[in-house]
């Protein structure tokens, strides 16, 4: 019932005072069918009531009482993002509750592969680096809950199915850990070996522009005939804004979305170096796809991760893969540092702003041409809203909460400051160069 197969039961034994059953009766002999289910006489009973349909109509609120448990006694639980607590670790908390009352309707073991959703739910935890030892702990916490909402008010006269119910519980724990463990173990281990294995030295050999023939020799792995190389900054999400163990899940979750739709849009492993804050992608292909498809992969890596994207992007062969990364990276710097929204951006977007901030004598006399409003920081700010709103009086007047008049005024003293009048296309081109020139500058 814990997390990652929340809703597992763990191995917590009878209720205190209650005799556990004679050595070797744990259950009915194996391959000994109970009865049928659904027989009231053959139905496994507690205290004068039938146990699968007890556990089953208690199942949500003992997953309430379950995760109120977990979040005060596991502090890796207590620092979880929201999300994970009220989706994942609950609905495998619910889950794992009516598997084990199916086990004690049916009275047979569950079988090795009843426990696909709490092998997947495992290994989203390993993903995320939530410990193991933290996830068994939750179910062992979750499994005496359990068990102690089975056995209330058990009669000595109900001994007989208490030693059965016993032992469909211990081997149903047994089996769950098993298929947790296991799970968690090696998806850990996958991706320990993804971090120092072929990928990662492949992903090492194209950002340092080895030679291909030393890349197949080194890594064993031959590149793609074409990459679209990526540059990506992710905005943090509500759950990132803090410490501890949520950020940290949260941060994971995000990063494994993103590569999730990578992936999926390459139609294999992309090759990638992300953090929490954004990072490089390369992604294979043996044609290039279109812009409007990495378009299109941006807006879908963001609305999976629920964080905004801003990306940069090149397509090239792998000998054009380190100049590609510095100039995507560059593209970032200039979208960023110029306000622009969040989306996909080529060189192409933003060529002038590009162009300007190469090493230039020409920027400082651009830059020089705004000289005369560095003491009058409100003009300044005008007519970068000006600008931005193509010369709407009306929208610059609403953004900076002034009258439009306001707006007239304040860009007639920006043409008699400067002697650059943004009405005349040469002079608002060299106005629009000057902005750029002075960010470039700093």
């Amino acid at each position: 019932m814990p997390e990652d197969n929340k809703g597992s039961l763990s191995t917590a034994g009878p209720p205190s005072g209650t005799a556990g059953p004679p050595s070797g009766t744990a259950g009915p002999p194996s391959g000994t069918a109970g009865p049928p289910s659904g027989t009231a006489e053959g139905a496994l009973c507690m205290g004068g009531r039938p146990l699968a349909a007890h556990l089953r109509a208690r199942a949500p609120e003992l997953t309430r009482r379950v995760l109120a448990r977990l979040l005060a006694e596991l502090p890796v639980y207590a620092e979880l993002p929201n999300e994970e607590i009220a989706g994942d670790i609950a609905g495998i908390v619910q889950h794992s509750l009516r598997q084990f009352a199916d086990v004690l309707e049916r009275r047979r073991p569950a079988g090795a592969g009843e426990f696909g959703r709490q092998r997947d739910s495992a290994a989203l935890r390993a993903e995320e680096g939530v410990p193991l030892e933290a996830i068994l702990t939750a179910y062992r916490i979750g499994a005496a809950m359990a068990w102690d909402e089975l056995a209330a008010g058990a009669r000595p006269s109900d001994l007989p199915d208490l030693q059965e119910a016993l032992g469909y519980f211990v081997d149903f724990q047994a089996r769950l850990t098993t298929a947790v463990s296991g799970s968690y173990l090696e998806v850990r281990q996958i991706l320990d070996s993804q971090e120092q294995g072929g990928r990662h030295a492949l992903m090492t050999a194209l950002l340092a522009g080895e030679p291909l023939d030393l890349i197949v020799r080194r890594t064993g792995l031959r590149p793609a005939a074409r990459y679209a190389v990526l540059t990506l900054a992710f905005t943090r999400t509500p759950d990132e804004r803090g410490t501890g163990q949520r950020a940290r899940v949260a941060a994971r979750r995000k990063i494994r979305r993103v590569r999730t739709v990578l992936d999926r849009f390459a139609g294999e492993p992309a090759l990638t170096a992300l953090d929490a804050s954004g990072g490089t992608a390369l992604l294979p292909f043996a044609a290039p796809p279109s812009w409007d498809l990495v378009h299109d992969l941006v807006a879908q890596a963001g609305k999976a991760a629920d964080t905004r994207v801003t990306a940069a992007a090149e397509i090239t062969g792998p000998a054009g893969i380190p100049a590609a990364v510095t100039q995507t990276a560059e593209i970032i710097d200039l979208v960023r540092g110029t306000g622009r929204p969040p989306g996909l951006y080529r060189l192409a977007d933003v060529l002038l702003d590009y162009q300007l901030s190469r090493p230039s004598g020409a920027l400082a006399l651009l830059a020089g041409l705004l000289e005369p409003l560095d003491r009058k920081p409100e003009l300044l700010h005008t007519l970068r809203r000006y600008l931005a709103d193509d010369l709407d009086r009306r929208a610059t007047a609403a953004a900076l909460h002034v009258h439009p008049n306001t707006v007239a005024y304040r860009v007639r003293r920006i043409c008699e400051l400067t002697g650059l009048d943004p009405a005349r296309p040469t002079d608002l081109q060299l106005l629009n160069a000057a902005l750029v020139a002075r960010r470039s500058l700093g």
